[in-house]
């Protein structure tokens, strides 16, 4: 298989995409699963406030109607895509633990690898959650739950890890290397840093590998 095949298995096995041939691929989809495809790329790039279920009907070529049949409500139609969303982050952390099962320094700097290889994504559509909480201020919200849920699961598979790797109080570790994360996230998207993925490995690294990253910085 030549490694234009390779490239169209791809991208046909994103979620988003935005290249000619969706309709192709959105039109293969159930109906819930094509709805959903719709509503990530409207809800990404208009915002989740300013789509209507007509819009995302429209997207997914299929009725209000048959939306209702499968999300009670836009609500929970949401909160069952930033569902799917929180599972793409789930899964980096389970590929790094697996990756690296007994290098809890290595899984750290692999979650931040993960999180600067999606910093171009963000610099044009912004990340998911922070674009949903600005635009859901009710704290009761159940997409705004989630959300709340999501990180602090997050939160605390990293510090394990720091607590693994032996860094020093892990839990503030954890505090550090998270705002570096989602700092970059935020950085990336309003493009206040350039170069964003690289400097904020060297920021993690700095923290998880101090001794290397003197000693780098030093031949600098």
């Amino acid at each position: 298989m030549g490694q234009s095949d390779n490239a169209d298995r791809t991208a046909e096995g994103n979620r988003v995409t935005a290249t000619s041939r969706r309709p192709t691929r959105v039109a293969t989809l159930p109906p819930r699963e094509r709805i959903l495809d719709a509503a990530e790329e409207l809800f990404l790039k208009e915002g989740i406030g300013r789509v209507g279920l007509q819009a995302i009907a429209d997207r997914a070529k299929t009725t209000k109607m048959a939306i209702y049949r499968h999300f009670e409500s836009k609500d929970a139609l949401i909160v069952e895509w930033l569902r799917i969303v929180t599972h793409d982050y789930t899964a980096a952390f389970d590929k790094v633990e697996e990756e690296h099962p007994d290098d809890a320094r290595a899984q750290v700097l692999g979650l931040a690898q993960f999180i600067a290889d999606g910093l171009p994504a963000i610099t044009h559509r912004g990340c998911p959650f922070i674009n949903s909480i600005a635009e859901l201020p009710d704290p009761a919200h159940p997409a705004r739950q989630l959300i709340q849920s999501h990180k602090a699961g997050q939160a605390r598979r990293l510090t394990a890890m720091c607590a693994r790797a032996g860094l020093p109080d892990p839990e503030q570790t954890c505090a550090a290397i998270t705002f570096l994360l989602e700092g970059a996230q935020i950085s990336a998207q309003n493009g206040s840093i350039d170069q964003a993925g690289d400097r904020l490995m060297r920021a993690v690294e700095a923290i998880v590998l101090p001794d290397a990253a003197q000693k780098k910085a030093s031949r600098g």
